[in-house]
C-alpha cells in the first residue's frame, strides 16, 4: 500500500512538472501582435511595452509610411528584442470576399498570381534584414487570406518564413505541429477585463493566446483602447510567474522543438 501510494505520488509530480515547461517552464503563452505598421504602434504600443519589459510581434507593411519614414525606430525596436515581421509589401486581399469594398484593384488578391505575391513576401522579408538583420521571420496573411488561385502560396514560401499566423480564433495547444496557420483572437473594442480573461482561459487550459492587435488608441478603424491596453500589460507583468509572454517567432520556434521532442 505504502509503494502504490508512493508510486502515485511520483506520477503526479512527474505530470505537474511536464505541465508546468510546455510553454517555458510557464502555464501559458501569450504573443502580442501588432498589424500594419502604424505610428501608433513606435509612439504608444512600444514605449508601453519597453516600461514594462513586456515583448511585441511587429506585423510589418514594407511599402507603409510608417515603416519607411521610421526605419531607425524599428531598427531600434528589433535591437529591444522585439520581432519584427512580414505583413507582405503591399497588403494584398481577395477584394471578392464580403467586406471587402477598401480592397484596391492594383491590391486586390483575386488577380494576382502565385509567383507575384511570392516575390512581394520575399522581397519584404529582405527589406525586414536590412533594418533587423535578421535571416528568419514570420508572417501573417494580410486579411486571413491563404490562396492566390486556389493554391497556398505559402507552401513555396516555408524555406523562407520560420512560421504564419492566421485568423483563426483559437486557443493553441502545445501540441500544435501546423507552424504555418496558427491562429489568433483579432482585437476591436474589447476592454481591459476582456482581455484578461482571454489570457485566464490559457492559463487554464494550459494554451497559447495570440492577440492580434492594429490600432491601439486610434489610427485604425480596428481599434483598442490605451486603457485596455495598458491593463493587459500590467497582468501580464504581475503574473508572469505563470505566464510566457514572447514573440510570435519564438513561440513557432517553441511549438517545433516540442513536436520534434515527440517523434
Amino acid at each position: 500500500m505504502i509503494l502504490k501510494r508512493t508510486l502515485t505520488f511520483l506520477l503526479c509530480l512527474a505530470s505537474v512538472s511536464a505541465f508546468a515547461q510546455d510553454w517555458n517552464k510557464k502555464k501559458c503563452a501569450v504573443v502580442l501582435t501588432y498589424d500594419d505598421a502604424l505610428n501608433t504602434h513606435l509612439d504608444k504600443v512600444i514605449p508601453a511595452l519597453d516600461s514594462l519589459k513586456l515583448k511585441g510581434t511587429f506585423y510589418l507593411i514594407a511599402s507603409s509610411p510608417a515603416f519607411t519614414k521610421r526605419l531607425p525606430e524599428w531598427r531600434k525596436a528589433a535591437a529591444n528584442k522585439h520581432e519584427l515581421a512580414n505583413h507582405s509589401l503591399f497588403h494584398p486581399c481577395d477584394g471578392r470576399q464580403p467586406g471587402r469594398s477598401f480592397v484596391i484593384p492594383d491590391y486586390d488578391l483575386a488577380t494576382y498570381s502565385v509567383r507575384r505575391i511570392t516575390d512581394e513576401i520575399k522581397m519584404t522579408n529582405a527589406a525586414l534584414e536590412a533594418v533587423d538583420g535578421k535571416k528568419e521571420h514570420t508572417f501573417a496573411y494580410p486579411c486571413g487570406d491563404t490562396k492566390v488561385a486556389g493554391v497556398n502560396f505559402i507552401d513555396g514560401l516555408k524555406g523562407d518564413l520560420v512560421a504564419a499566423r492566421g485568423v483563426q480564433s483559437v486557443y493553441v495547444p502545445h501540441t500544435q505541429t501546423d507552424v504555418y496557420n496558427v491562429g489568433s483572437f483579432m482585437i476591436n473594442g474589447q476592454t481591459g477585463e476582456q482581455l484578461i480573461e482571454m489570457v485566464k482561459k490559457a492559463m487554464e487550459t494550459n494554451s497559447m493566446v495570440v492577440f492580434l492587435f492594429h490600432g491601439v488608441g486610434g489610427e485604425h478603424a480596428l481599434n483598442v483602447s490605451l486603457e485596455a491596453h495598458r491593463q493587459l500589460l500590467q497582468f501580464l507583468k504581475k503574473n508572469e510567474k505563470d505566464i510566457w509572454n514572447t514573440t510570435f517567432i519564438e513561440a513557432a520556434k517553441h511549438l517545433k522543438a516540442t513536436a520534434s521532442a515527440k517523434k
